[in-house]
């Protein structure tokens, strides 16, 4: 018991400082390999962040740190990128989280929405880089990427 502790403590305590929780119906560690399975209705919290998910895989490195998060299964989220003052929640059938690059990988049917703003990134992948604020998205064959956001006009002075 005391060892499902300690990889449960790692796992919430390890990104950049700030406690992360993870809710989950089911949980499954394995302390020698580093991978730890969170099954049925998994909730990780993390400031204001937020991802919901059917199964979350965690994977650490030997100082049982984590380097890898993998969502799958009715991915939802909330990012908050207080860096950028930038917000984003969507959805996605994919989420791989690599916190020391602060890339999200947003992949399958993936709906990408900025909180305040009119911009929405819809793909069957999606690359998010919360370090510089940029990002990529793919199509697949007959389903291009869609991007939709406002242009302001501005009106000739007369």
């Amino acid at each position: 018991m005391k060892k499902i502790l300690t990889i449960l403590t790692l796992c919430v305590v390890a990104l950049v400082g700030e406690q992360v929780k993870i809710i989950a119906d089911e949980f499954d560690g394995n302390e020698k390999t580093g991978v730890t399975i969170f099954k049925g209705h998994v909730k990780i919290t993390k400031g204001s962040d937020e991802l919901n998910a059917s199964k979350v895989k965690v994977l650490t490195d030997k100082n049982r740190t984590p380097y890898r998060y993998e969502a799958e299964g009715d991915v939802s989220f909330y990012i908050d990128l207080k860096e950028s003052n930038t917000s984003y929640k969507g959805d996605a059938g994919k989420v791989i989280y690599y916190p020391s690059k602060q890339t999200y990988h947003f992949y399958t049917n993936v709906h990408l929405y900025q909180i305040g703003t009119d911009r929405k990134i819809f793909g069957e992948e999606v690359k998010l880089n919360a370090e510089d604020g940029t990002a990529k998205a793919m199509g697949k064959e007959k389903a291009p990427v869609i991007m939709i956001f406002n242009i302001e006009e501005k009106k000739a002075d007369k």
